[in-house]
């Protein structure tokens, strides 16, 4: 069933639930909505299109959408080719629509069309508006949300946010399931690096006082309720800021023993009063799922094999993540393993050296080979550590 928005405001877009892995690297358990919109007022707009994979079907909703009718205009907020990628399609269809996208965006236009000749253009900045009637647009600019073309916009009359790829999540629209959870999955792995920009966003709207009633996101679901936990969890997010009190363990393990003293571990920090506790095997859970868990949490053990002189490359796919996506503001204690000379320690200090206000704990923890009574004290101090960490 189609989301309904409005009498003027339509829903055009398309599920896919046969796509697996999104941008070539992130695991869809329940595929991805492309989601494109119609307003039909005395001008006619289209709200972005589709993924190519999809353009038969956007075309099919967007013919009975119009019944008959041209658009007058196509609003491309983000070029990015799962909402571009129909464009050609559609200019071939309605070749007297006119575009309308930011500067950049057209630019970007040139790189992905092969053919923009005879192309009607609206060029639009922060601030401008376009009118179809009784509807009217205002573009809010949106540069690294996450591309640097990205618009927003805003219609007053129905007070609905078209928000590109801000507050989009992973799941088709027929998928039942918490939207935090792969919002967050979505945002930290793929809009996390620009904080500072969706910073500056969420201060537009605040700055302009918009009244929001629905936001309409290129991905997920339309957030048509308690807009506040959304725009909440958002400046959470972009702030770098943990959403929730708890220690996530990474582990990277070969033969199972790092594992095991990783599982002591947590078995000891809950044993202090830690509520939550979370324990991720790198080897073999999602890595967007592990980044996500890292940014949601206020502390994180790194526990690692030693490989190669360095650490267990899982571990070190994982640091690389998590410096590419500025993580930062946390506190982080440390677990190495090694037989003969261990390594992962300095290997995972090094990465985290990198990241921007990182608080690396003193109390380390060492173990040659398995586990034993003798380690007892060093992760007990290591525990405690990381416990207290959160109570200060």
């Amino acid at each position: 069933m189609k989301p309904v928005i409005s009498d003027a405001i339509r829903y055009v877009g398309v599920d896919d639930d046969t796509l697996d892995i999104f941008e070539s690297q992130y695991i869809l358990e329940n595929g991805v909505s492309y989601n494109s919109y119609v307003i039909l007022d005395e001008k006619i707009a289209i709200m972005d299109t589709v993924d190519k994979r999809c353009t038969d079907e956007w075309l099919a909703n967007v013919e009975e959408t119009l019944g008959g009718s041209k658009p007058d205009y196509i609003v491309v907020h983000h070029m990015e080719p799962d909402h571009s990628g129909s464009l050609a399609d559609a200019l071939e269809k309605y070749p007297d629509a006119v575009v309308v996208a930011s500067a950049k965006a057209f630019t970007f236009m040139d790189q992905f069309l092969s053919n923009t000749e005879g192309l009607k253009k609206l060029v639009v900045k922060d601030g401008d508006t376009l009118s179809l009637g009784s509807h009217t647009l205002s573009f809010i600019a949106a540069p690294m949300v996450h591309w640097p073309e990205v618009m927003m916009s805003y219609e007053s009359l129905e007070k609905v946010v078209f928000s590109a790829d801000g507050f989009g999540k992973f799941g088709t629209l027929k998928t039942d399931e918490d939207w935090a959870c792969e919002a967050r999955r979505y945002y930290f792995n793929i809009v996390g690096k620009y904080g500072a920009s969706v910073q500056a966003v969420l201060k537009k709207i605040n700055d302009n006082d918009l009244d929001i009633e629905k936001i309409l996101p290129l991905h997920g679901p339309i957030l048509d309720s308690d807009i506040s936990y959304y725009m909440g969890l958002y400046d959470v997010w972009s702030r770098y800021e943990p959403e929730s009190k708890g220690v996530f363990i990474a582990c990277a393990s070969i033969h199972g023993n790092t594992a095991h003293a990783a599982n002591v571990l947590a078995e000891k920090i809950k044993a202090l009063g830690e509520e939550r506790v979370v324990v991720a095997d790198l080897s073999r859970e999602d890595i967007a799922e592990c980044v996500e868990d890292a940014f949601r949490h206020d502390r994180m053990i790194l526990a690692s094999a030693s490989y190669d002189a360095g650490a267990f490359m899982p571990m070190e796919d994982f640091l690389h993540h998590l410096v590419r996506k500025t993580y930062q503001n946390r506190t982080v204690g440390l677990l190495e393993n090694g037989t003969w000379a261990p390594s992962a320690l300095k290997t995972m200090k090094g990465y985290l050296e990198e990241m921007k206000n990182i608080r690396i704990l003193d109390e380390t923890v060492s173990i040659k080979s398995t586990y034993k009574p003798a380690d007892e004290d060093a992760m007990d101090a290591l525990a405690k550590a990381i416990f207290e960490a959160g109570r200060t």
